[in-house]
């Protein structure tokens, strides 16, 4: 019986950290997207010329982030 409720445990302890790490490398994926990928979008267009496609991004991305209170993370 001791170790059926250890088995348990344990199936109920991995499954929370297996939660845990997919919540950290969400939230890590989104931030890494936000400060370092976006930017280089943004220049890159307007190196491209599209000035106006970049503006709108911004535009667009800005008020997202106003909207929910935190920048994508």
């Amino acid at each position: 019986m001791l170790t059926l409720i250890l088995l348990l445990a344990m199936i109920w302890f991995t499954f929370k950290l297996m939660i845990f790490g997919i919540k950290a490398a969400w939230g890590i994926a989104k931030l890494v997207c936000t400060l370092v990928f976006l930017p280089f979008v943004i220049i890159g267009l307007c190196l491209m010329g599209f000035v106006y496609v970049a503006l709108a991004v911004l535009i667009f991305v800005g008020i997202l982030s106003l909207i929910t209170g935190v920048l994508f993370a």
